[in-house]
């Protein structure tokens, strides 16, 4: 007989504290049917929920929704809170699936796909055949059972699923900000827009050469940075107060050959920046003198840039492409790099350039590669190879 006081839910919760202060024994972990005891423990509340949503226990605390007042209470997000809420309602509607649920034939997640199918049909999940959605549960993930749903939905109620698709798009964002010296990306954007955006970048993202130590995260940031600077490139973006699109540096002549003591570089927004990556930006950059006297500024030269169109059609009938090893990369993703580096005197003529993409230029200016003419070619040193500048044979030059 049980206790004076006693109720069901404190007996789980006894039977919950004895199981966790069991002793570990590694033949019985079953992280399967651990999973199914706790997806029939979501049924239940779930059902609890709904219950609780009919007497109106929400309105007490003067929560206006019961998902708000789950979330607060019970320490949940409102969209978990409100998932289970659509479940509980909606298992009322679909005693098969809550009864293959709650012995295990599926999972929560899966009968959470179903329950919020119905909810958007409406009156037109009525008909819902509910065995035949058992049984794709069984036999699908939950990622392909949300993908069997849309369409479905698509299919039988091609109006609302407009009408949730512009609610949807409604909702997007991108937010841009500085942390720690980086900048952090976040967003959320419409299908169309993330499937064009998927696909340019991981035609760029895939290793470039044996050497490409890259991971397929660093590779995906790398490759939306380089079309980034491509639409920059080309100019065709609109103009910003009589100026197309671009990045100011500020920074000296001893900033920029990276002499010890020398004040940092800096974005426009006062980000520092390092030497090396200002000397790489000044391979191909649009210069503009500002001289300055006890911080006036008393004389602001005219822009020039540092590599002539006419330099940069001959680098195009010169070379196919990136000289970076085994780079694909075409010649109109590359910039120019000086061999011998312009920041530090570097001539700005066709035997000291070579296109490199965005990729292996960095890997030259902050990797600590080397390029090393060698008779009309050039080779890449990388950094854990050390050549002594007494060995280098005719006609061979390091670059700065």
């Amino acid at each position: 007989m049980a206790e004076i006081g006693e109720t069901p839910l404190s007996k789980l919760q006894a039977a919950v504290g004895e199981f966790q202060a069991r002793e570990l024994d590694p033949s019985d972990d079953d992280p399967k049917r651990m999973r199914s005891l706790i997806d029939a423990l979501e049924l239940e509340f779930s059902a609890m929920v709904r219950r609780a949503q009919k007497r109106g226990d929400h309105l007490v605390g003067g929560n206006i929704t019961v998902g708000s007042w789950i979330s607060r209470i019970c320490g949940m997000s409102v969209p978990s809170a409100a998932d289970r809420v659509c479940v509980g309602e909606q298992l009322e509607s679909l005693p098969v699936v809550a009864a293959a649920l709650s012995t295990g034939e599926i999972g929560y997640q899966a009968a959470s796909v179903i329950c919020h199918l119905r909810d958007k049909l409406g009156e037109k999940g009525d008909g819902l055949d509910e065995v035949q959605w058992i049984g794709l549960a069984r036999e699908y993930s939950v990622k392909d059972l949300n993908w069997l749903a849309a369409h479905m939905r698509c299919a039988l109620d091609p109006d609302g699923f407009e009408r949730d698709s512009e609610e949807s798009y409604e909702e997007r964002f991108l937010h841009i900000s500085e942390m720690n010296g980086m900048y952090h990306l976040s967003g959320v954007i419409d299908p169309e827009a993330g499937a064009a955006l998927k696909g340019a970048v991981d035609a760029l993202a895939k290793r470039l050469g044996r050497d490409d130590g890259r991971a397929p995260k660093q590779r995906r940031a790398d490759a939306l940075t380089e079309i980034v600077y491509k639409a920059m490139d080309e100019g065709k973006l609109p103009r910003r107060n009589g100026v197309r699109p671009h990045i100011t540096v500020t920074t000296t002549l001893e900033g920029l050959k990276g002499e010890v003591g020398a004040a940092a570089s800096e974005l426009e927004r006062g980000m520092p920046i390092s030497s090396k990556t200002v000397q790489r930006l000044a391979c191909d950059g649009t210069l503009c003198r500002v001289l300055k006297a006890d911080s006036v500024v008393v004389d602001v030269g005219r822009a020039t840039r540092a590599i002539s169109p006419a330099q940069r059609r001959a680098l195009k009938a010169r070379y196919r492409g990136c000289c970076g090893p085994g780079c694909d990369r075409p010649i109109n993703w590359t910039s120019p790099h000086h061999i011998d580096f312009w920041s530090r005197g570097g001539a700005s003529d066709l035997p000291n350039l070579l296109p490199l993409c965005f990729y292996h230029h960095r890997l030259v200016h902050e990797g600590g590669w080397q390029v090393v003419k060698a008779g009309e070619g050039v080779k890449f040193i990388p950094p854990d190879r050390v050549i002594a500048r007494r060995v280098r044979g005719p006609g061979m030059r390091w670059a700065a």
